[in-house]
């Protein structure tokens, strides 16, 4: 009778665990990062203990819950995580790669506009040298170019602080997850197989990998016990802690530096070393390209800006004023966020040549049109810009689909099916009622026994 009730008990105790399984599935089944639980039952099959060596038999002794398992594929994890670091890079460049186009201003206040205007201003002034109007008309307009050159150099340093603040960001992040899995993996290498806590502990392992995913590559190897070793993708750099090895646990972990022009270099730093990573993919590789985007775009506008006064001051000193004094510089600065008018005085401009015509100098200034002009040079870059905003757009789509479509396989394979689990629901609520109806005629057969005397 004993052995009915211990029959009775297990039975109990397992479908109640079971049970709970199931309402925690239902209960987070719209918790991100949730994997479905699942709980394995074995017969409890003991030996009869008075039984004849030579008559060996077993008895039922009842169920037992072996283990709390998730549900999961190790391929579409993967998958999603190598397409949540594709995702997570091209996203990168096309934001910042758009945010440098529009600071590319190529509106009437923009660089190539502003230069146009100039130059039809000085085709104005040339019909009448002398015209005080057109004079200020051609100052005003070389320093609405000059203007134009500032506010594009400030609006692209802002862009390259930006993407610089992300990037520190980012690193912070990183290394946070960092820290917080190596916390999660010694717990794991402590816990027992197949239980709850496991389990809930592997969850918190799986979403910090994933977030980890999209802000680098990794690739990720896991042990019989749970614990995660992870790596820096096409490299041999460890990024988690080694818990079999006291004398180099620690992983590495990383440090971002910004050049004077708004580069950036990514260290992995372990052990007092450091390591340089040129692409480490996720977030971080966007964000290192884009920098190196944006770092060129402004080394080419400051070369349009140098050029440009360059050319126009030759220009100037190639020619005389209306008092017939040799011109001095229209424009003065080192780059393009220093290029300023030298002089707001219309008689300045030296519209004559000393042996020619007085808007001798004037006619010639059209020479500076040409197809290493600012104008075409100036178009050139803008145009380019533009080709690689609409081609990382397009990858970026490209990519933003691929990863919602593995994450997608992978939570039909690891998600709760609420229809599922009533079904399941039902079926071990069923088993647990007949377990403690096996409790309940044991015990009323021992009452009735009990009633005999």
């Amino acid at each position: 009778m004993s052995d009915l009730l211990s029959i009775g008990a297990s039975g109990v105790s397992a479908y109640a665990g079971a049970l709970a399984a199931i309402g925690n599935n239902v209960s987070n089944a719209d918790t991100p990062g949730y994997t479905r639980r699942d709980v394995t039952l074995e017969q409890n099959a003991s030996a009869d203990a008075t039984q004849a060596y030579y008559n060996h038999r077993t008895e039922f002794g009842g169920v037992l819950t072996t283990s709390v398992t998730r549900a999961g594929d190790s391929y579409l994890t993967a998958a999603a995580r190598n397409a949540a670091s594709e995702a997570g890079e091209t996203s990168m460049t096309a934001t910042w790669l758009s945010n440098a186009e529009t600071a590319l201003n190529d509106g009437a206040t923009g660089v190539g506009q502003s230069a146009t205007a100039f130059f039809n201003a000085g085709d104005q002034l040339a019909a009448d040298p002398g015209n005080t109007g057109s004079q200020k008309q051609f100052l005003a307009s070389l320093d609405q170019t000059a203007s134009a050159f500032r506010t594009t150099a400030s609006d692209l340093a802002d862009v390259s602080n930006g993407i610089a603040n992300t990037a520190e960001t980012t690193v912070q992040t990183v290394n946070s997850d960092l820290d917080a899995l190596d916390k999660v993996n010694a717990a794991l290498n402590h816990q027992v197989a197949g239980s709850s806590s496991q389990a809930d502990l592997m969850d918190q392992r799986d979403r910090l990998i994933d977030d980890l995913s999209s802000h680098l590559a990794v690739t990720v190897s896991v042990a019989d016990n749970g614990t995660a070793t992870v790596k820096l993708a096409n490299s041999t750099v460890q990024l988690t802690a080694n818990l079999n090895n006291n004398a180099s646990r620690a992983g590495a972990r990383f440090a971002v530096a910004v050049g004077t022009n708004g580069t950036l270099s990514l260290q992995a730093v372990m052990a007092g070393a450091s390591q340089a990573i040129a692409a480490p993919g996720g977030e971080l590789g966007g964000l290192i390209d884009s920098a190196a985007t944006v770092a060129d775009r402004r080394n080419s506008l400051d070369k349009m800006a140098t050029d440009f006064a360059t050319a126009v001051n030759n220009w100037q000193a190639a020619g005389v004023t209306t008092a017939g004094t040799s011109g001095a510089p229209l424009l003065s600065g080192t780059n393009a966020a220093s290029l300023t008018l030298a002089t707001s005085d219309p008689t300045a401009i030296a519209s004559g040549l000393a042996s020619g015509a007085t808007n001798g100098n004037l006619l010639t200034l059209s020479s500076l049109r040409g197809s290493g002009g600012l104008e075409q040079s100036w178009s050139a870059m803008v145009t380019d810009q533009g080709q690689m905003v609409a081609a990382a757009n397009s990858a970026n789509t490209a990519a933003q689909s691929a990863s919602s479509a593995a994450n997608t396989a992978r939570g039909a394979n690891t998600g709760v099916d609420l229809n599922t689990e009533a079904a399941k629901m039902i079926q071990y609520q069923q088993a647990y009622d007949g377990a403690a109806k096996v409790i309940q005629v044991a015990k009323d057969t021992m009452q009735s026994i009990f009633d005999l005397f």
